[in-house]
């Protein structure tokens, strides 16, 4: 079986479990649910209708997201990936540490501040939440290559899981309950904790000259896509990183035009967040730019012009380009290390339980 066509059928049985989200219903009981806390400058976020958080399941999907029993060899968990340290990035380019040690087509995504993501998963956003994004990685053959009736087989011998997985969702273990439950985890994984949102929140920190003239600029010249406490519309552009997009791999450079078909499309991929953007490198849905210096250069004097190229980049006196001096770039990265949050990376909460 060819990687794509591996990856097709990953993405069909994630979207067939998905469209069975709404027949299992959580039993929460009132003293098991999950309050979660949300800093006053982040945006109002709604708990999940079909999927609530409960502090049984948050509380398993953290156990589930080091377990490297998820993986077909017993040797890669979620976290093998999405390193805490890293603010849940890997730190390289195209992961080649799967199971089949292929290496992938795209960059590894973070995974905070997903709470807020309703636009849709994965680069071209090809999955529709948290629960059917989970299907993807989990049985793919390049990545944790798992069959998800021996997931379920291995879990339930496991008595602790037993109890733990009848705790949070009533009806047992099944790769739906252990999907929902990664989700709940990953909503609770929340980045407001840099200078930058003690600065915002009146918490007695300031900002330097230097990191002020960069929050500026970064308003000016960013915000268009780059928006609000998040950092990110979660929408999909076409960045001019690339003129042309091939159809290969069943369309995997096309972006999100593989997933709506609209020529408008064609070359668009997910907005990443600027938040801890100076942990996790190197950037761009296929990892190509190694350094924050590399990004800046692109989007100064390296932007490729296409039929889709998104308008929002043609600031250079009506042409393509956002013109940066030196000075205005060291002001950014000055601005984009006071967003790092030392908090997110460093919260025992959150860590390996095992640990």
């Amino acid at each position: 079986m060819t990687k794509v066509t591996a990856y097709t059928l990953s993405l069909a049985l994630l979207m067939l479990v998905s469209s069975c989200k709404k027949e299992e219903t959580n039993l929460v009981v009132e003293d098991d649910k999950y309050h979660l806390s949300v800093p006053q400058n982040m945006p109002a976020w709604v708990d999940d209708v079909d999927n609530p958080l409960t502090k049984s399941g948050v509380a398993l999907g953290r156990l589930l997201f080091f377990d490297k029993r998820l993986s077909g060899n017993n040797q890669l968990s979620c976290a093998s990936c999405h390193q805490q340290q890293l603010a849940f990035s890997d730190g390289v380019a195209l992961n080649n540490s799967g199971v089949s040690k292929q290496q992938l087509h795209r960059h590894t995504p973070t995974v905070f501040n997903l709470l807020w993501s309703n636009t849709g998963l994965f680069w071209d956003g090809g999955s529709t939440n948290l629960e059917s994004q989970a299907f993807g990685p989990l049985t793919s053959l390049d990545e944790m290559a798992q069959n998800l009736y021996e997931l379920e087989a291995e879990l339930k011998a496991v008595p602790k899981y037993r109890e733990l997985f009848d705790q949070a969702f009533g009806n047992g273990i099944t790769s739906a309950n252990v999907a929902k439950a990664l989700a709940q985890f990953q909503r609770t994984l929340i980045s407001a904790g840099s200078r930058y949102d003690k600065f915002k929140r009146n918490e007695g920190t300031t900002l330097t000259e230097l990191e002020l003239q960069g929050l500026k600029l970064v308003e000016e010249k960013c915000k268009s896509c780059h928006q609000g406490e998040l950092f990110t519309d979660n929408k999909f552009h076409n960045n001019g990183i690339d003129g042309s997009f091939t159809d290969d791999l069943e369309g995997l450079y096309q972006g999100r035009f593989r997933v709506t078909f609209n020529p408008k499309d064609m070359g668009a991929f997910k907005t990443p967040t600027l938040r801890n953007v100076m942990l996790t490198a190197p950037y761009m849905h296929d990892g190509r730019f190694a350094t924050i210096d590399d990004v800046l250069a692109h989007y100064s004097s390296g932007i490729k012009s296409s039929t889709t190229v998104d308008q929002l980049l043609f600031q250079n006196n009506g042409q393509l380009g956002i013109p940066l001096s030196s000075n205005q770039k060291e002001a950014i990265k000055a601005f984009l290390n006071a967003l790092t949050d030392h908090e997110l990376i460093t919260n025992k909460t959150i860590n390996n339980p095992n640990e």
